[in-house]
Formats: C-alpha cells, structure tokens, sequence
C-alpha cells in the first residue's frame, strides 16, 4: 500500500545569503521546496525556481560582495503566495528600463535574467540607486 503525503511545510521567512552559485542553489531549492509543501503545480514551481536562480545569479555576478535572497509566504483566503525579494548593497542600475529590456547585458550573458523573471513571477517590482543598491521584489500565486 502506498501513502502519499504533502511534504512538511519548510520554515519561512527564510533569507539565504548570496556570495557564490551554492547560495543561489541552496536559495532556489528552499523556494522550489516551499512552492510543492504549498501546493503549486509543477509548471510553477519550475516558473518560481528559474526567477530565483535569475535573481540569485544576478546578486553573485554584479553585486559587489554578493546580497539576500528572502523567500516567504500568506495566504489570501483561498490563495497561496510565495514572495521572493533579492536584495544587495551592489553598485545599483544606472538605467532600469534599459536592464528590463531583452537581450541587454553588462556581464557578456544573453540578457534575459531580469526580463525574464518579470515574465515569469505574477508581480514585479525594482528599486535601485547607484551607490547603494538594488532591490526587486516578486510574488507568485497559487
């Protein structure tokens, strides 16, 4: 006989700090973890991992002595949301439309890190001020 269960809910808030590619691993597994005990389906859960892992990249390749990753979640009556802020201390973005568009990039790579977690995750938000830093903020609902 076979039981299925729902796995454990993990313990959140959870902030994984991000100097090197363990940390964005260590980050992505933790919300990827959340998002099953939760209920989300697999294409979301897939959608939730990638952003992490985009903004977790982004945190080790530009800023300076790398930034935080916070994974939490509510419930907003029948709904779920996971939200997941990247946050650094970091040179900042000179121009955020131009980091938002496809294919720009400042690091060699195909420039799709930020545009492409904008797609992904249902809300998406940026903040960022040369000299000291770089926010952005994301949710995803069940």
């Amino acid at each position: 006989m076979t039981v299925l269960r729902t796995p454990p809910l993990p313990a959140v808030p959870v902030a994984v700090r991000v100097q090197d590619d363990y940390d964005v691993a260590l980050a992505r597994r933790l919300a990827a973890g959340l998002a099953q005990a939760l209920g989300f389906s697999r294409t979301k859960i897939y959608r939730l991992a990638t952003a992490v892992s985009e903004l977790g990249t982004n945190l080790v390749m530009h800023a300076q002595g790398g930034g935080t990753l916070h994974v939490d979640h509510h419930e907003d009556g029948a709904r779920s949301v996971i939200t997941v802020i990247a946050e650094d201390e970091g040179p900042g973005i000179v121009d955020l439309g131009l980091a938002l568009r496809d294919g720009y990039s400042t690091a060699g790579g195909l420039g799709g890190g930020l545009p492409g977690c904008r797609r992904l995750m249902d809300e998406f938000e940026i903040a960022s001020e040369i000299g000291k830093g770089t926010r952005v903020v994301t949710r995803l609902w069940r």
